[in-house]
């Protein structure tokens, strides 16, 4: 079983707990009025993996429903407790900074030459 996440008119599938990370994420995000880009792994309708990035924030309109795949399910341990942490840094704010960050440079290999590696609130 995964999870259906419904974007900006697209769908792609990913693993339950990465879903539910990110709608928290979501959530907390638009409650205290911030945006963030979050890449994730996602599987394609035919089985092929792939990521996707996606901006979240105040106006985000993300729908995740579970779904049965005979894929196995996509895990990133990492990555949820990242979006965990980003989470927790919101909701309980150490200090007066505007601007949280958590970064997985291990989850974006493709990037490597670039400042932005996974999370970042905007």
């Amino acid at each position: 079983m995964m999870h259906r996440i419904h974007y900006a008119g697209d769908s792609f599938l990913t693993g339950s707990d990465i879903a539910r990370a990110l709608l928290e994420y979501a959530q907390v995000l638009a409650s205290v009025g911030q945006a963030a880009t979050v890449e994730i792994p996602t599987l394609s309708d035919d089985g092929t993996p792939g990521r996707s990035i996606i901006l979240i924030g105040p106006s985000s309109q993300v729908i995740a429903g579970t779904e049965d795949s005979a894929h196995p399910e996509i895990l990133d341990p990492d990555l949820v407790a990242s979006m965990a942490s980003s989470v927790e840094l919101l909701q309980h704010p150490a200090g007066s900074s505007s601007v949280v960050t958590a970064r997985t440079r291990a989850r974006n290999r493709e990037w490597e030459n670039d400042e932005w590696d996974g999370l970042d609130v905007i």
